[in-house]
C-alpha cells in the first residue's frame, strides 16, 4: 500500500466516524451503539486476591510434607519385603504413591507461583498464563499405573 493510499484511507475514515475513537474503558451500548463506561463491578481485578490464592495454593505442601512424614513412618517397620510376595507390594506401591504426592506438592508450588505472578505483574497475556500451565502440567504428569492392568489393555 502506498502512503497516499494510506492517507485517503484515514481521511475516509475521518470523515465517517469523526471523532469516534476507541477506548479501552468503554464497551459499546448494545441498545443505542455508541458506548457506555465499564462500571468498576464489572471487570476487575485485585492483586491481594491473586497473591493469596496463590499462597494458599503454596501452604498446601506444608499440609503434603506432614502427609508424606506420616506416611514414611508407617512404613517404617516394613523393610524391603524381601522374601514376602505381599510386603514387597505394599512397597512397590508406597514409593509410587511417595512420588506421586511429592509430585502433587511440586504442582502447588508451580500454581501457586503462577497465580502469585500473575496477579503481581498482571502482564502476562492469557498466552503466557496458558504455556506456563502446560508448563506445569507436563512436568507433572500422573504416574503410571502399578499392578492389576493387563498388558494388553
Amino acid at each position: 500500500m502506498s502512503w497516499d493510499e494510506w492517507e485517503q484511507l484515514k481521511a475516509d475514515a475521518a470523515a465517517r466516524g469523526g471523532s469516534a475513537r476507541m477506548q479501552l474503558n468503554h464497551l459499546a451500548d448494545p441498545a443505542g451503539g455508541g458506548s457506555s463506561a465499564v462500571s468498576s463491578d464489572r471487570l476487575k481485578s485485585d492483586k491481594k486476591v491473586w497473591a493469596k490464592v496463590g499462597g494458599d495454593v503454596k501452604g498446601l505442601q506444608d499440609d503434603i510434607r506432614k502427609a508424606l512424614g506420616k506416611l514414611d513412618d508407617g512404613q517404617s517397620g516394613l523393610g524391603g519385603g524381601a522374601g514376602c510376595e505381599s510386603a514387597a507390594a505394599q512397597n512397590e506401591l508406597f514409593h509410587s504413591w511417595k512420588k506421586y504426592v511429592a509430585d502433587v506438592s511440586g504442582r502447588c508450588e508451580g500454581l501457586g507461583g503462577l497465580l502469585e505472578r500473575s496477579g503481581r505483574d498482571l502482564s502476562m497475556s492469557d498466552a503466557d498464563v496458558r504455556a506456563e500451565l502446560e508448563k506445569i502440567k507436563l512436568k507433572y504428569q500422573d504416574t503410571a499405573a502399578v499392578g492389576g492392568q493387563a498388558k494388553d489393555k
